[in-house]
């Protein structure tokens, strides 16, 4: 879920990446506008993995035997 989690919050800032830079909507290009059902539902999953990538930052790290400190 992590991982997943943290694609799809890459997809969002190499998009708003684009936005920044050049004015040009990816996500929006792809599926039918801003507005299109199918943006939306991107944009809402790109905005939920952001939320839950915050738990990343509060969450310990783990350990491996084999890493030196």
């Amino acid at each position: 879920m992590d991982r997943f989690a943290l694609v799809l919050v890459i997809i969002g800032a190499l998009n708003w990446l684009l936005v920044g830079l050049f004015k040009y909507d990816l996500v929006a290009h792809l599926f039918g506008g801003q507005t299109a059902p199918f943006s939306r539902v991107i944009y809402s999953l790109v905005g939920i993995a952001g939320l839950y990538c915050i738990s990343l930052l509060f969450r310990e790290r783990e350990v491996h035997k084999d890493e030196v400190k």
